[in-house]
């Protein structure tokens, strides 16, 4: 009968549209729980249950049940899921891994604090390397996620025949002797061969390299600018109050004339009294179009190489720093001028309290602001950048929010480098398809447990991390059988 719903095809007539419409809807509504019961019934790898999931892409913070599956995010869905192992994550927030983007300690003690600090990613991108296969070759079993730089600072002291060193000396020639046409252009070289074998960015510390001139540093921002690497920049000159506005001009003029990406590295360390005056800086640049960012650490102190050429002569008046203000890493000895000397003929590595809670605040609450540790041995930061910024600066102080703290972490360092380097557009981010670098925390008991004292201290309330799906903090121990890190690294 016509319009009666039914049709064979052979004896009846065709139902009108409107009944084939119904009908269609009726098969797809039928349908949909068995289509659901097969979403949850998917056999995941690992299932993270009913965690406070927090994604700054999307903005997403809600109750979710996370699915992965070889490495990736394969379902974040508000239907649980079932997998063949659980992480039980009520009352937990789960984020993208937070990402580090200037690390230089990379020591088998080192290296699990980052973990246990919710890192999943640490990039050496400040001093970087001139020899950048072989960096890599020594991680090749490796916990974390990991990339370098090609560096201004070691190609320079290879041109200019100094012995390798982590920054040169006060009398090296890196230091002293300014660079011929020649030098540049093997300098050039050495550059483009570093980005040739994946670099991901390329690093200066113009502070350390007094004699580079700027036609020199010219010369490799626009090798960085033909091969989309970000300038990584250590701003060139202090005074007493910081680095001043002139310093960052400059690096942001020569960026603009070789139409490079810059980023200044611990901009509240080089800022200091002078940080509102940086930060408006920053705004203008990005503002008027200029590709610019910069990085901040949430520490009063910073930590520097006691025989790099920042301390020659006459750097008191210059800093503004006086003897008390250094303390020495390795055993927290505040020193003076007998010491200073001492250690300085040693060399090693120094503490130097020079800074005022006040800069440091605003850098880090600043939405501008990336957080990266500059991580070195002897100094809390290395131990516990990240787990300070969300319990001090978000849950004490309440100056900054957490969805955006957790932006300066992860989704800001990934889009920062994700033009030169792809794989990082699956980094810093909860979404499906993205790579299962996750941190899992408790907002209300994070916590940095590192001191000036005893900086060895790792973090706390912290019970998950996983790099490419697999637990590496495991309920707040560290799992010392698996190395799943894979290197950070561009393709040309």
């Amino acid at each position: 009968m016509v319009g009666d719903g039914s049709f064979d095809g052979a004896t009846r007539d065709p139902p009108s549209i409107m009944s084939a419409f119904r009908l269609w809807a009726c098969i797809a509504f039928l349908a949909l729980p068995a289509l659901a019961v097969t979403a949850a019934a998917q056999d995941f790898d690992l299932v993270i249950r009913r965690g406070r999931v927090m994604d700054p892409k999307s903005g997403l913070d809600e109750i979710r049940d996370v699915g992965i599956k070889g490495g990736t995010i394969q379902a974040v869905s508000i239907s649980p899921l079932a997998g063949k192992e659980t992480i039980d994550a009520t009352g937990l927030v789960v984020s993208p891994g937070f990402i580090d983007l200037h690390q230089h300690a990379w020591d088998s003690q080192t290296i699990p604090l980052k973990a246990l600090d919710g890192v999943t990613s640490v990039l050496e991108l400040e001093v970087g390397t001139a020899d950048v296969d072989g960096w890599y070759r020594e991680r090749e079993t490796f916990l974390l996620n990991h990339g370098v730089s090609v560096g201004h600072i070691p190609v320079r002291m290879e041109v200019m025949g100094d012995p390798p060193a982590f920054v040169p000396a006060s009398k090296a020639r890196a230091v002293t002797d300014a660079a011929t046409p020649e030098q540049i252009e093997a300098m050039v070289g050495k550059l483009n061969r570093g980005l040739d074998t994946g670099a991901v960015a390329v690093g200066f510390g113009i502070a350390y390299t007094p004699a580079a001139t700027n036609a020199e540093i010219l010369a490799m921002f626009k090798v960085a600018a033909q091969r989309q690497a970000v300038c990584h920049v250590h701003l060139r000159g202090k005074d007493q109050a910081g680095v001043g506005a002139a310093s960052a001009i400059d690096a942001a003029r020569l960026a603009a004339e070789a139409g490079a990406s810059l980023c200044y590295v611990h901009l509240q360390a080089s800022g200091r009294n002078n940080m509102p005056e940086l930060l408006r800086l920053v705004e203008g640049l990005q503002a008027s179009g200029q590709d610019v960012s910069a990085e901040v650490y949430p520490w009063t102190a910073g930590m520097t190489e006691i025989q790099s050429a920042m301390f020659r002569d006459g750097f008191q008046e210059r800093l503004g720093i006086k003897y008390e203000d250094f303390q020495w890493g390795a055993n927290g000895e505040r020193l003076n001028a007998q010491s200073f000397q001492r250690y300085r003929q040693q060399g090693g590595l120094v503490i130097i309290h020079n800074n005022t809670e006040t800069a440091v605040r605003l850098a880090v609450n600043h939405p501008k602001m990336m957080i990266a540790s500059d991580g070195l041995v002897g100094h809390p930061r290395n131990a516990g950048t990240f787990a300070r910024v969300l319990g001090h600066y978000v849950r004490e102080q309440k100056g900054l929010k957490l969805m955006s703290a957790l932006q300066k972490m992860t989704l800001m360092p990934a889009e920062r480098l994700e033009g030169r380097v792809p794989q990082m557009r699956r980094k810093g981010r909860v979404q499906v398809g993205c790579d299962a670098d996750l941190t899992i925390f408790d907002p209300e008991k994070i916590n940095a447990r590192a001191t000036y004292e005893n900086p060895f201290l790792a973090s706390e309330g912290i019970p998950w991390v996983l790099v490419h799906g697999i637990p590496i903090v495991r309920k707040g121990e560290l799992d010392k059988t698996r190395f799943p890190g894979r290197p950070i690294r561009a393709k040309n």
